[in-house]
């Protein structure tokens, strides 16, 4: 059984969820003029994201892009997936890795397995593999889009379709869309997907840091496991994305949430 067969089951007001999504993407458009990127993960949620950006014309728009965060951590069938994204949408998909020096530098600090020792160890590797490369592609951007949703995390239950991210704005089209949405999506436009999906990997990072889950575990269990998951910890997360607060701005026609990025 795939992924498809598996999780395929779009909830009641599917396809109301899908217009206003592609509502919410022409709208952020008019209203926020200028160069947008989306962070493409490559799971599930983004390259639902990257074909509604698609079907709304946004995606071949001049200033708009599609970026992966190349951490050279990343599993085959991850890295697999760009070619296939590239090919359907005639487009080229950008890769931020990290600087050679930094990588070197971070395993003469932590060693090759010191992100299973210690949560400030594995963060240093984040922000070296991640929140560094991030900067670079969010650099002269009025915003970014990503895959988040409500019902992935506790730490997201809070996240707004638009917020305020720092100097940029962060739009996140699927914060309604349940688990079944997204596939049911994927499944309706024959889109392809990370094969680590029908593997049981519902969440997808780097190769070191993710495994797949068993029935019952939440959802973002696979994600750097050996940390502690008591409900009492922070929120298992990079860096990439944070809880915003509850503080709203009124834009022309849209809420701003404000937020930041650590």
């Amino acid at each position: 059984m795939n992924a498809i067969s598996r999780y395929a089951q779009a909830s009641v007001g599917y396809t109301a969820k899908v217009q206003a999504s592609l509502d919410l993407l022409t709208q952020t458009r008019h209203d926020h003029a200028g160069a947008w990127t989306q962070a493409n993960s490559l799971g599930a949620e983004d390259v639902v994201i990257t074909h509604l950006m698609h079907l709304s014309g946004w995606l071949h728009q001049a200033d708009a892009s599609v970026f992966v965060l190349n951490t050279e951590k990343l599993h085959e069938q991850t890295i697999a997936l760009i070619s296939q994204i590239e090919r359907r949408y005639s487009i080229t998909v950008k890769q931020f890795k990290p600087e050679a020096v930094q990588t070197i530098a971070l395993v003469e600090r932590i060693g090759e397995n010191g992100i299973f020792e210690s949560k400030d160890k594995r963060l240093s590797c984040c922000d070296v593999r991640k929140m560094q490369p991030l900067s670079k592609a969010l650099a002269g951007q009025v915003g970014w889009l990503t895959g988040l949703r409500r019902e992935q995390s506790m730490g997201r239950a809070q996240v707004n379709s638009l917020e305020q991210d720092g100097p940029r704005l962060k739009l996140n089209p699927l914060v309604n869309w349940s688990w079944g949405d997204v596939w049911a999506f994927i499944a309706e436009h024959d889109l392809s997907y990370n094969a680590l999906h029908d593997d049981f990997f519902p969440s997808i990072g780097c190769a070191p840091c993710t495994r797949a889950i068993s029935l019952g575990e939440d959802f973002r269990a696979g994600r750097w496991w050996w940390e502690a998951n008591d409900g009492q910890s922070p929120a298992k997360e990079c860096g990439l994305h944070v809880q915003p607060t509850t503080t709203t701005t009124a834009t022309t026609s849209t809420t701003v949430s404000q937020g930041t990025t650590i």
